[in-house]
């Protein structure tokens, strides 16, 4: 990505916004399971409900938000979002401070927060299709991917330290103000949006619910995406668990070693957002996705052979590197490929669409392995997700039905 390549300033409030918002995600990172555990006591069942569940509900909770974010000013959906996020993480330590915090709160703030970003999501990728052309998407999406990895590599540490010195509960509330500085950078912007086409009928309808999986489903370009990434991302997700298990229970590491292992090949993103726009310059966009999108499909094949003491540390950060890498040259191509394929009009529902599928099958496939995990043992069910994800490159799109809008 070439530095000197300027987006504009509307588009640099926009990059500090997602930057802001990105950095209190990772600093607050684990930390409900760990308020629900050391300040609520909570078991297992309730721990693991506050991100299955809570996600799986958020999704639900953000199906008729598709049709309502469309045909409203993008710019007011993002700051509404971020304020709603923002307001619901702080009541998480306004009711710790008053003594009054439970594990209904904790799930439904859970809930919330989850619809909210789905909201935000679909926002703001329709936003960013107004914001800059067509050409210009592709260096937009690969900041906003190297801005993602440099925030997951210093926000765990940092939140870290902050846990240890005045516990969970300020991750929250340093999460909640990340959300205020996101709305106000996204208010700064200013400048005009264009106003969003009428709706095609006068009143909303049980059928408008579906339209983003109707586009979908019958855009040739979208559908193998669509599925492919659906898959990938929620069979690798569905392996954390059991890996934390493995690595923290049956191989001893100690929990600075399992977060290192995870963090520090986070580089590995951050210098592959950087190689995607002068890769598809050179290669093209389609040659760059399939490469991309297959090359990580066999990263996760080698988890299940990750043993104890320093070899297997090398073994899972060398395989997390080279997963994450993948991930990061593909993940911006992926995106600007999408937009680039979404018209404008239907930008929000076909991404809400998107993101509630994701979020709703990793919550149900989570589920799943960890019952597998009980019944088959933790490894075969890491080496059952692995030749799995193994079958995603074959639902990469065809050359032939690449198309522009």
């Amino acid at each position: 990505m070439a530095s000197g390549h300027r987006l504009g300033r509307p588009f640099g409030l926009l990059w500090a916004a997602y930057g802001a918002s990105a950095l209190g995600t990772w600093l607050a990172f684990g930390a409900f399971p760990l308020i629900a555990i050391q300040v609520l006591h909570a078991g297992p069942a309730e721990v693991a409900a506050l991100s299955s569940v809570g996600a799986a509900v958020g999704a639900a909770v953000a199906v008729p938000l598709g049709p309502w974010v469309e045909f409203r000013r993008k710019r007011g959906v993002l700051i509404a979002a971020d304020v709603v996020r923002c307001a619901a993480l702080l009541t998480v330590p306004a009711a710790y401070a008053l003594g009054v915090l439970g594990f209904l709160q904790l799930l439904l703030v859970s809930v919330v927060v989850a619809a909210a970003d789905i909201a935000f999501r679909a926002a703001s990728g329709a936003y960013l299709k107004t914001l800059l052309p067509d050409h210009d998407l592709l260096t937009a999406n690969s900041r906003f991917e190297s801005t993602a990895w440099t925030t997951t590599i210093v926000g765990p540490p940092l939140g870290g330290v902050l846990t240890g010195l005045l516990g969970p509960v300020a991750t929250i509330a340093a999460d909640a103000l990340s959300y205020l500085l996101s709305a106000l950078g996204i208010r700064a912007m200013g400048g005009h949006e264009p106003r969003p086409g009428p709706r095609p009928t006068a009143r909303p309808r049980a059928a408008d619910l579906f339209d983003g999986w109707r586009y979908i489903l019958a855009t040739p370009a979208l559908r193998p995406l669509f599925l492919n990434t659906t898959l990938f991302n929620s069979l690798l997700m569905a392996t954390q668990p059991l890996l934390a298990v493995l690595m923290l229970g049956t191989l001893g590491f100690a929990p600075w070693q399992y977060g290192l292992a995870f963090a520090a090949p986070a580089v590995g993103g951050l210098l592959a957002s950087r190689l995607a726009r002068p890769l598809v310059a050179r290669y093209g966009q389609h040659r760059v996705l399939v490469v991309a999108g297959t090359l990580r499909a066999l990263w996760p094949l080698g988890l299940p052979f990750v043993g104890a003491g320093t070899g297997g540390l090398l073994l899972v950060t060398g395989i997390e590197f080279g997963l994450i890498f993948c991930c990061g040259l593909f993940n911006p191509v992926h995106a600007t490929y999408r937009l680039q394929h979404t018209p404008t009009d239907r930008a929000a529902r076909t991404l809400t669409a998107w993101a509630v599928t994701t979020k709703a099958s990793t919550a149900l496939l989570t589920a799943l392995w960890g019952v597998l995990g009980s019944l088959l043992g933790v490894r075969v069910a890491i080496a059952l997700a692995g030749a799995l994800i193994l079958t995603t490159p074959f639902l990469l799109p065809r050359r032939s039905t690449a198309h522009r809008l």
